[in-house]
């Protein structure tokens, strides 16, 4: 089913602007929007909530029947996308359900992680490398377009989780699986060390870390080696690392 668009005014282009701009709105109606030919296509194949298509004059995509495509004119593309040079394709889908968390060895949980490029691109290589990830309160929007768009797809094929420290804690101690955090101290365990596979492993906020609570309640703090020079890495530098280790210490 095909509509067209041409007023800016349109209500179907002010619910793509709102879902952009805002959080709350997209949690209110469980949807949000990704931009984008690449992804588009990564969406179609693997996101069963892929309900609208917002397409440029001249842009073709291969679409399942059950999706709205509405044209648009370059101009309301213009308008709605994102994006300063519009690749001519918009799309809307349903948030997945929040999935049911079961704790294990070998996860990783994100704290307070809110550049929303740092976050896509740890979802791009949980994706890769099959680590489970959780996030905790703080964390950017999973669904932000940025997001959306820095995870590659990853999006549409991740079940993440979003809980609370304390229920991580709780799930964790009585599943006694051990929980590391990356912190810098003389105390760390060098990650070469460890059996990060067998753990859930905390990777801190891009400006504070780990938060104080949660260094002191976990019962390894993991440090990545580096020159002596250097002072920290990367939010999703670090996260990409410690995946790969977890990877390498699997039986």
């Amino acid at each position: 089913m095909e509509q067209r668009i041409t007023s800016r005014k349109n209500p179907q282009i002010q619910m793509v602007r709102k879902l952009l701009s805002s959080r709350k709105y997209r949690e209110e109606t469980g949807r949000f929007v990704g931009d984008g030919i690449k992804l588009l296509k990564e969406a179609s194949a693997y996101c069963p909530g892929l309900e609208t298509v917002f397409l440029s004059d001249g842009v073709e995509a291969d679409l399942p029947e059950t999706v709205q495509v509405i044209r648009v004119p370059e101009d309301v593309m213009e308008s709605i996308s994102p994006m300063s040079s519009p690749q001519g394709a918009l799309f809307v889908c349903r948030m997945p359900r929040q999935p049911e968390w079961k704790p294990r060895g070998g996860i990783m949980i994100l704290d307070g992680i809110q550049d929303p490029g740092n976050l896509g691109t740890i979802l791009r290589t949980s994706d890769a490398l099959d680590v489970p990830l959780v996030l905790l309160e703080g964390c950017a929007d999973v669904f932000n377009h940025k997001v959306v768009r820095a995870s590659m797809g990853a999006v549409f094929r991740r079940e993440v989780v979003q809980t609370t420290w304390e229920q991580v804690l709780q799930a964790c101690k009585a599943a006694q699986i051990p929980i590391g955090v990356t912190a810098l101290s003389d105390t760390a365990m060098d990650i070469r060390r460890a059996q990060l596979h067998t753990m859930a492993v905390v990777i801190g906020s891009e400006g504070q870390g780990v938060r104080p609570e949660i260094l002191e309640q976990a019962d390894q703090q993991l440090i990545i080696p580096m020159n002596a020079h250097c002072e920290s890495l990367n939010a999703a530098v670090a996260a990409t690392i410690v995946m790969w280790q977890m990877r390498c210490t699997l039986p």
